[in-house]
C-alpha cells in the first residue's frame, strides 16, 4: 500500500480545516496514520484509491466527508490547440498516449514534492512499476509544439534528467539509475519510445526518464503532461487523477489532440443503484434521499430515481468504482463506520482447519524452509503459456472462458509450473538465484483440486536440485513415492522423472528443456517440479466416493 506524505500547511489550506480535525478523521475514510511528525503526517492508503495519493486528492475527499463542500467536483477543459502525433511503429512497443496541458500552476517546493510523489505513487499503483503506465511532467514553456511520439533508433542521444552530458538511449539503460531499474521494459525492442517537440528536441524517453530540458521547477507556470503505456484505461486513469489534483490546487486544464482525438474529457460516468440492495448489504435502513445525501458527502452527485433507486454521477478520478457494491462501500464510510452497531452473528459454530488447508500449509512450511519464496499466480491464463511454451499438448479437460476480454486470460489454469516460468520471465532482470513456489487451485474437467510447483533458476540449477526438493517435500508430507523415467516434453530427456504413487503418475520433476527456456526468454537453467496434492495422505475424497 502507498504511504503518502501530507504537509500540514498545504493540506490545511486545501481542505479548509485544521490539522487536528484532519488527523482525527482521515482514518475514517479508509486509511491508516503511519506516523505524525512536526510538519507533516504520513498516511497509508489502499491501492484501490489512487485518487488519494496526493494532498490535493485527500483535501478534496475530506472537504466532502467533513461536510465543508459536498457533491461532484466539476472540472472544465478548453482546447489548447496543441497536437500530438503517434508513430504507428509503436503499436507493438508502447502504443497508448494520453496528454493534457495544465496552465497557471503555482509550484512551491511542497507542491513540487506533492506532484512528484503522486507521479511515483501512480507508477506503482496504476502503472505496475511503469509497465502499464509511465508519466511525464514537463515545463511546457521550454519546448515548442506540435509534439511527436515516435519509435526512435536506439542510438539517439539527449541529456537525461539529473545529468549534464548527453547519453545515447542504450547508454541510459546501462548507466543511468532509472535506466538500470526499468531497462527490462524496453530492452527487447529494436526501437525505443521517444517524445520530441517541433524542433526535434527530446522531452522524454518513456517509460525510463524525462529529458533535463523540461525539468519542472518553482518557476514553472505551464505543464505538459504525457502518459504512455500498454493499457489504455490505465493511461487515461493516470491523466485524470493528475489533472484533477492540479485543478484542485487552482490550475486550469486544457485538452490536447492526440492522433486526432481530444483528451482528456474529465467527464463523470453515470450509474443507477438500488437502495434496497444497499440497505440489505449494510444492515441499515435507508431511503433514496438519505442514500443520496451520504453519497454527496463522498463527492458523488446523487439524486433519488423513483422510490427505490439512486442515480449517481461518478467523478472521472474514481477508477475504483467497478460495481454497485463499490458505491455501497462509500455509503457505509459516509454513514460512519463507528456508527454501525456491533452484534454477534445470529449463528455460532466451532471451526476447524479444512484438510486441504492443512496440506497446503504443510507445503508452504517445507518450501519456505528450503529457501523458496511463495508467489500467487493468476487463476486465469492462456493455452500459449500453459501448453505451447511448455511444449505440451493441451489438456482435454481445460475450462475455457466463454467471452474473454484479453488474449492473456482465456482459460482457467490447469497447472502452476507454467505460471512460475512466466513469473521468472517477468523477473529475469533480478539477481540470481531465484527460487519460487506456488500452491493452490487448478481446474480440469470442471473439477477443482490443488497442486504445488516450484522452480529454481541459476547457472547451476539441475536435475539433482529438483530431485532433492521433491524428496524433502514428499517425505515431510508422508507421501511414499517412486520415480520412473519421464516423457514430459517440458523437461530435458534423461534429466526428468515422474513421481509415482500407488502406480499412478502424480507429478514430475527435472531440468527444464532449453526450448522452453527460450520460449520464456530465460538465459539460465531451471530446476523444477510439480505435484498433484490429491495424492497426499489425508486429502479428502470427492463427494459420493465410497
Amino acid at each position: 500500500m502507498a504511504i503518502i506524505t501530507l504537509p500540514y500547511r498545504y493540506l490545511e489550506r486545501l481542505a479548509g480545516t485544521d490539522r487536528e480535525t484532519l488527523i482525527d478523521r482521515i482514518p475514517m475514510i479508509g486509511a491508516d496514520i503511519e506516523r505524525i511528525e512536526e510538519d507533516h503526517v504520513d498516511v497509508e492508503f489502499f491501492p484501490n484509491r489512487p485518487d488519494l495519493y496526493s494532498p490535493e486528492g485527500v483535501a478534496r475527499a475530506m472537504r466532502g466527508f467533513l461536510g465543508i463542500e459536498e457533491g461532484l467536483p466539476v472540472y472544465t477543459t478548453r482546447p489548447s490547440g496543441i497536437t500530438f502525433s503517434v508513430d504507428p511503429g509503436l503499436a507493438d512497443i508502447r502504443p497508448y498516449l494520453d496528454s493534457a496541458v495544465i496552465r497557471n500552476v503555482s509550484l512551491d517546493e511542497e507542491a513540487i514534492e506533492s506532484l512528484m510523489g503522486l507521479q511515483e505513487a501512480l507508477h506503482w499503483a496504476v502503472g505496475r512499476g511503469r509497465s502499464k503506465v509511465a508519466i511525464g511532467v514537463h515545463d511546457l514553456d521550454k519546448v515548442t509544439p506540435p509534439f511527436h511520439y515516435i519509435a526512435s533508433p536506439r542510438s539517439r542521444s539527449f541529456v537525461p534528467l539529473d545529468f549534464e552530458q548527453e547519453m545515447t538511449m542504450e547508454e541510459i539503460l546501462s548507466d543511468h539509475p532509472k535506466g538500470r531499474d526499468y531497462a527490462h521494459l524496453v530492452e527487447k525492442f529494436d526501437k525505443f519510445p521517444l517524445i520530441v517537440d517541433a524542433n526535434d528536441r527530446v522531452l522524454s524517453f518513456p517509460p525510463i526518464i524525462n529529458g533535463e530540458l523540461t525539468r519542472v521547477t518553482t518557476a514553472t507556470k505551464n505543464i505538459l503532461l504525457d502518459c504512455t503505456g500498454t493499457d489504455r484505461k490505465a493511461v487515461m486513469t493516470a491523466v485524470n487523477i493528475i489533472c484533477t489534483a492540479l485543478a484542485e490546487a487552482g490550475a486550469t486544464i486544457e485538452t490536447v489532440t492526440v492522433a486526432g482525438e481530444e483528451m482528456p474529457t474529465l467527464a463523470p460516468t453515470e450509474r443507477v443503484v438500488s437502495v434496497a440492495e444497499c440497505s440489505r448489504l449494510l444492515g441499515i435502513p435507508l431511503t433514496p434521499d438519505e442514500m443520496a445525501r451520504l453519497l454527496r458527502r463522498m463527492r458523488f452527485e446523487a439524486e433519488p430515481d423513483g422510490d427505490s433507486h439512486v442515480r449517481v454521477l461518478i467523478p472521472c478520478y474514481r477508477a475504483d468504482i467497478l460495481h454497485d457494491w463499490d458505491i455501497f462501500e462509500d455509503v457505509a464510510i459516509a454513514y460512519g463506520i463507528e456508527n454501525f452497531d456491533a452484534a454477534l452473528p445470529a449463528t455460532t459454530t466451532v471451526a476447524k482447519e479444512h484438510p486441504i488447508t492443512a496440506i497446503e500449509r504443510a507445503v508452504r512450511s517445507v518450501m519456505i524452509g528450503l529457501g523458496y519464496l511463495e508467489v500467487i499466480p493468476f487463476t486465469l491464463s492462456n493455452e500459449r503459456v500453459l501448453y505451447s511454451m511448455m511444449q505440451r499438448e493441451p489438456a482435454p479437460g481445460t475450462l475455457r472462458v466463454l467471452h474473454p476480454i484479453s488474449e492473456e486470460q482465456t482459460v482457467v489454469r490447469t497447472d502452476l509450473l507454467p505460471l512460475l516460468m512466466e513469473t521468472l520471465q517477468a523477473n529475469k532482470h533480478r539477481e540470481l538465484p531465484q527460487r519460487l513456489f506456488a500452491v493452490g487451485d487448478v481446474v480440469e474437467d470442471c473439477v477443482t483440486f490443488q497442486k504445488a510447483a516450484g522452480v529454481s533458476i541459476h547457472p547451476g540449477a539441475d536435475f539433482s536440485e529438483a530431485y532433492a526438493a521433491v524428496d524433502v517435500l514428499c517425505r515431510e508430507l508422508s507421501l511414499p513415492y517412486t520415480v520412473v523415467e519421464s516423457t514430459d516434453p517440458a523437461f530435458i530427456d534423461g534429466r526428468r522423472g515422474d513421481i509415482v504413487v500407488d502406480g499412478k503418475i502424480v507429478g514430475v520433476f527435472g531440468e527444464i528443456h532449453p526450448a522452453v527456456l527460450a520460449a520464456f526468454d530465460l538465459e539460465h537453467s531451471v530446476a523444477a517440479f510439480a505435484l498433484d496434492l490429491k495424492a497426499v495422505p489425508g486429502y479428502p475424497a470427492p463427494p459420493g466416493t465410497p
